[in-house]
């Protein structure tokens, strides 16, 4: 039977290009029994290793190649002839070419990236050593050149390719339907080899796997395009051929040619290159005096211990060979050295770090001093870092203040040379909620049906639309054939890479040149001078023997630093972090009362909860919460609490693990613990242990069943009996899929205990560095502020006479104060204020608008930056606000001309008797238009997103909870009311969201603001049809229950109504709200109006009265305070036990309220009464 080799195909790796999936991709060519196939995306080589394992799985031979774009003259020109280069098929013969390979392409991406990453002929022919070329497709050189008809360049080119290449060059040729000039280019190139003996190869330039990918990869290339699916401009292939075909396909259509079919396999049987798994590529320490990097490091180690220890602990020592020892046998000497360098810097530098995961249990790293953790107070087990079982690279977690560890990165690319240190890349794939929203979009279909189906579609990580289909209410909707048609087509697009980015803290240092093994581009961090990124993710690194680091920037540290700066600069003394005492009272009574905003990882509202409840006395209680709050081990933490205060017995499995778990109150909190549970019971080793810990994990059925026969046979040797010995192996089993790990939970609790202290004892610097930390970010500032608030802090509103380009703390008359930084107002950047902040500064406050105007350059400040300022209250003790934002053209016109004329230096007019004649500065009159409280708020809120003016709505708020403390106005209320009973609240409408839960109910949010707060109203379903009638209003008057969950409260909707605030009459906040409560007390009716006591009405009908209800108009009563009054003291002058009701009519509306403190004695003088102020017509007897 005839074969074939499909040499030329595009993975998904040919990003919203090609969308073949790597493994589908050869798992197609192994049932179409071809013997190879090449993959050769889109000028990178992100697939390659990926590519590789799966050939060898499935037995097929791997190709790699790429294809090429080349530059038209120079890779290194970028002009408008550059922006469409040729392309060019590039395939690795050999480990030689695959490395040419590697090297063209990070030269693309690095020196020659206009557009499209570039080589040209130059480097084609300085890496051309085991490369094979084929001609390319009709973007080609050689194509082009045909099409545009250039007999001298269609020579010149298939020449200089034949003597740079020579036999390893090939005339590509490939049909497909709506290519222009297809045939022309390849009658052309058959030509062009029968005139000069020039091999021929058939390619198809496969996008897709299967022929029925067709409709799916057309919605991919409208993704790229941002186009759908209805645009008849839309780019597009005009058959649906682009797929890997059998090889019977490929000879049926190309029976003609089979030379050309057959070179197919001969260029297979030239490639045969093998990727080396088996290497280490670690970086090469250069140690002083000829040591050995194990020699080095023993000497280092034993230095620091010296520091470290007071005294020679026999148990240290033990524990610091035996760690040396396994770092010696596992030739790990240079990786250490290399860290203790980085770190030496960064102590050095005082750039505060930290080190997470495993690495911390590490005794050698402590006495390097790259870990600040003592892994012996803790009992940190190094096996779970670093065994000779397990025989895997270590892998050392580094943390830095975020804003620092560029500083790092440049320290190790001087260090270790530019050509040795590379960021990692990441690939983010198409979700099962985005290709859902993806395709309803590219299908032309209305955003509700993306948004439907996305929304039942759980939130689970890892959740596939395969899942999704499993509950009813999705399967519901597959009913509808477009629904139907998205979920199809986006099943397809699921999963498929999407994009590349730079993965947030991978790091490699090699010894050699990078590009021997990885390829190299250019960094998607945005960031200057930032080293390169592999083209290989963190899985392909690993394999080809590159040894991960992760340089992670930590915002806490970064929080932490500033605020020991802040310090050090009131006390005028260094502050020492690492002498802070770990029993500081004041901290963990701030821990206990679940003031934890702003503290490292304990600050969300569920971790709040239970903080308080925990009432922390050490850090390492903070540590084992840190690990139980997570999913799985989260329904310990009651156990674990009660069990801490004595409230439930503690229960260990078996005396012998006591010791073990005694600390976590007989809980398997740590990965930690399986292993010494293992030990203890099952005889292994801890390295041992936790080859076992990992496999648990795993949940692979043989590999469990093989561990349970040996533990419970290490368990039985040990003298254990064999029913304690399933108890012990099932109670660890479910807990090593979910346990933490130790090292890294202890060093998290030390950054949460550093931050809790700060915010216990240095309030004020804390959260000014807390604050600046956020300086770009208005909403994480509004909620710090909001916070701040709550305290005994003070927080100044912006001013441009004592606010700095960040936030500050001022002193005052008051204390200390917290000063708004300007560079974090809308529009306003930190470079045109340090300008300004510097003028005041140098030569002073500025005194008026004129002397602003005459101070700073036209090129500090633009109109954006202006109003910004003026809207934020900075500009407030030059006039009113209203009338500043209305002078702003006339003020930058001012600015204008006073740098026009400083810069030309006339900034006196003339010199007359001697006497310097300043030029006069004409004066902008500010209208004072009396800006009202709720337009600055307004403006406020637009570029802080918090206001400084006080809310006058959240002032009547506030005195209705006075009048009635039933209603609930605040946060604080929700504290103390019973959250099982309805609750009535008045609020401010902020926004709203409507979304559909994972069961296809629609239901929405409404923002509520609270005197105090924000808090999330939730309307479900049967109930949104009602929120209409006051969404829209700016406050309304809302039934509903608190919901807790997870420690953060909402509220439930049952009822609302829009509420107001009437300014005209104090009655009017009465009928409007709940009437506020009067004793008799209280009252003290006019006694020379007295009237002699009234008989009781015998009349049948009013005696038998249950309760008097009286009809109010609103808009007709409340208007007239006398008639409400003279209402008022009818009721309270005839007391008795009839209830009243008092219905308030406003517009088509009615609102009914009871009036507890006005039971009253019916009577004919009573109903005179009400008759002359109110009419009888209002009044009704419900009997």
């Amino acid at each position: 039977m005839n074969s074939f080799v499909h040499l030329h195909n595009h993975s998904e790796y040919s990003l919203l290009d090609g969308m073949s999936n790597l493994e589908k991709m050869v798992a197609r060519v192994k049932a179409n029994n071809q013997p190879a196939i090449a993959i050769t995306d889109h000028g990178n080589m992100y697939g390659a290793v990926e590519f590789y394992k799966y050939s060898k799985k499935y037995d097929i031979k791997p190709i790699i190649g790429l294809e090429a774009y080349c530059a038209i003259e120079d890779s290194l020109k970028k002009n408008n002839e550059e922006k469409s280069p040729y392309h060019l098929t590039l395939l690795s013969e050999n480990e030689t070419g695959y490395q040419n390979l590697m090297k063209m392409v990070t030269h693309s991406n690095l020196n020659g990236f206009y557009y499209k990453p570039r080589i040209d002929k130059k480097i084609l022919e300085k890496y051309n050593e085991g490369i094979i070329v084929l001609s390319g497709c009709p973007s080609s050189e050689l194509s082009r050149s045909i099409v545009s008809n250039d007999q001298e360049k269609i020579k010149n080119t298939y020449g200089w390719f034949s003597d740079v290449f020579k036999d390893r060059f090939y005339l590509e040729i490939m049909d497909h339907i709506g290519v222009p000039n297809q045939k022309i280019i390849n009658q052309q190139l058959l030509e062009i080899s029968k005139n000069n003996n020039l091999p021929l190869v058939i390619t198809n330039d496969n996008h897709y796997v299967e022929k029925h990918d067709h409709a799916a990869h057309e919605l991919l290339m409208c993704l790229q395009t941002n186009s759908n699916i209805n645009d008849p401009k839309r780019f597009k292939f005009d058959d649906d051929n682009y797929y890997i075909k059998s090889s019977e396909e490929m000879w049926e259509e190309w029976k003609e040619l089979p030379s050309g079919l057959n070179n197919t396999l001969e260029i297979s049987e030239r490639c045969n290159i093998k990727i080396d798994f088996s290497k280490a590529l670690l970086p090469k320490y250069d140690c002083p005096d000829n040591k050995s990097s194990m020699e080095y490091l023993r000497e280092l180690s034993y230095k620091g211990f010296s520091k470290r220890f007071n005294e020679n602990d026999p148990e240290l020592i033990e524990r610091l060979d035996y760690e040396l020892e396994v770092i010696e046998k596992s030739n790990f000497p240079d990786y250490f050295l290399v860290c203790w360098d980085i770190f030496n810097f960064v102590n050095s530098k005082n750039i505060l770090s930290a080190v997470r995961g495993s690495a911390a249990a590490s005794l050698v790293l402590y006495c390097l001093e790259v870990t600040k953790i003592n892994p012996m107070e803790h009992n940190l087990v190094f096996e779970r870092f670093l065994n000779l079982e397990r025989r895997e690279m270590p892998d050392i977690d580094m943390d830095f203040e975020d804003d620092k560890r560029n500083e790092v990165m440049k320290y190790c690319v001087e260090r270790y040379g530019k050509d040795h240190i590379a960021q990692i890349i990441t690939f983010g794939t198409m979700g099962a909620k985005a290709a859902v929203r993806d395709v309803t979009r590219v299908l032309d279909l209305p955003i509700s049906v993306g948004d439907k189906l996305a929304g039942i579609i759980p939130t689970k990580v890892g959740t596939k639309i395969k899942d999704a289909l499993e509950i009813d209410e999705f399967k519901d909707l597959m009913k509808d054939p477009d629904n139907r048609k998205v979920v199809d087509f986006a099943q397809k697009l699921e999963g498929t890479v999407r994009h590349a980015s730079t993965h947030a803290a991978g790091v490699i240092i090699s010894q050699d040149d990078l590009t021997n093994d990885v390829p190299l581009q250019i960094s998607t961090s945005g960031e200057e001078n930032a080293p390169p990124t592999t083209q290989y993710a963190m899985a392909a690194i690993a394999d080809v023997g590159l040894l991960k680091m992760d340089f992670l920037g930590l915002t806490n540290l970064s929080i932490i630093s500033k605020t020991i700066e802040l310090i050090e600069k009131r006390t005028e003394k260094e502050f020492n972090i690492y002498e802070i005492s770990k029993n500081d009272e004041q901290t963990f009574e701030l821990l206990s009362k679940g003031d934890t905003f702003g503290v490292f990882q304990l600050e969300s509202a569920g971790m709040r909860k239970y903080i308080k409840d925990l009432k922390p006395s050490s850090i390492s209680d903070i540590a084992a919460m840190i690990a139980l709050y997570r999913p799985g081990p989260m329904e310990h933490i009651d156990r674990f609490i009660r069990s801490k205060y004595g409230k439930e017995k503690i229960k260990y499995p078996h005396d012998a693990l006591k010791d073990i778990l005694s600390e976590t109150y007989g809980i398997i909190v740590y990965q930690d613990q399986v292993l010494k549970i293992a030990q203890a019971f099952g005889g292994y080793t801890l390295g041992e242990a936790d080859i076992l810990r990992k496999a648990m994990g795993k949940k692979i059925k043989e590999v469990m069943q093989a561990e349970k026969d040996r533990f419970i046979s290490g368990s039985l040797e040990k003298g254990f009996d064999e029913k304690t010995s399933n108890e012990v192996f099932e109670l660890i089993e479910p807990f090593a899929g979910y346990a933490f790990n130790k090292a890294h939970s202890v060093s998290y609790a030390m950054i949460a205990y550093w931050t809790a202290y700060f915010k216990a004892n240095y309030k004020i610097e804390y959260f000014t560095a807390l604050l600046n930390s956020s300086i770009n970010n208005t909403e994480k500032i509004s909620v710090s502020v909001t916070e701040i608030r709550k305290t005994d802090l003070e927080i100044l509103k912006p001013n441009i006479n004592n606010s700095n380009v960040f936030f500050s703390i001022l002193s005052s008359d008051k204390g200390k104060l917290i000063g708004y930084g300007l560079s974090s107002l809308k529009n306003v950047s930190s470079v045109s204020l340090s300008k300004i902040i510097e003028e005041r500064e140098k030569s002073g406050p500025f005194e008026s608008l004129g002397d602003f105007c005459k101070r700073i350059d036209s090129s500090w400040i633009n109109k954006k930056i202006l109003e910004s300022l003026i809207k934020s209250g900075s500009f407030d003790e030059f006039g009113d606000r209203g009338g500043l934002l209305d002078s702003v053209e006339r003020i930058l016109i001012q600015i204008n001309s006073l740098t026009r004329l400083r810069n030309s230096n006339q900034s006196t007019m003339f010199d007359l008797f001697g006497e310097e004649v300043e030029t006069p500065v004409n004066v902008i009159e500010v209208a004072e238009t009396a800006t009202q409280d709720n337009e600055k708020m307004h403006w406020e809120q637009e570029v802080m997103g918090i206001s400084f003016t006080e809310n006058p709505n959240h002032k009547k708020m506030l005195r209705l909870k006075q009048m009635n403390e039933e209603i609930i106005v605040s946060l604080q209320q929700i504290e103390s009311v019973d959250i099982n009973k309805p609750q009535t609240f008045i609020a401010e409408i902020k926004s709203y969201e409507k979304r559909v839960s994972r069961k296809g109910a629609e239901f929405m949010i409404v923002k509520l603001e609270l005197t105090d707060g924000p808090i999330d109203l939730m309307v479900w379903q049967n109930k949104i049809s009602e929120v209409d009638i006051w969404l829209h209003s700016p406050i309304a008057k809302i039934k509903g229950k608190i919901n807790n969950r997870n420690g953060e409260n909402s509220l439930w909707y049952d009822s609302g109504e829009i509420f107001s605030f009437d300014e005209q009459s104090d009655i009017s906040n009465t009928f409007t709200n709940k009437t506020p409560i009067i004793t008799k007390e209280e009252y003290k009716p006019n006694m020379k109006n007295e009237k002699t006591p009234i008989e009781e009405i015998t009349d049948e009908k009013i005696n038998q009265v249950k309760e008097v209800i009286i009809t109010v108009n609103s808009e007709e009563h409340s208007s007239n305070k006398h008639i409400m009054d003279d209402l008022t003291r009818i009721l309270l002058d005839n007391e008795g036990n009839v209830p009243v009701s008092i219905v308030v009519k406003s517009n088509s509306e009615k609102v009914k309220l009871n009036l507890p403190f006005a039971n009253v004695n019916t009577s004919k003088s009573l109903e005179e009464k009400l008759d002359n102020i109110i009419g009888l017509q209002n009044v009704f007897y419900k009997q």
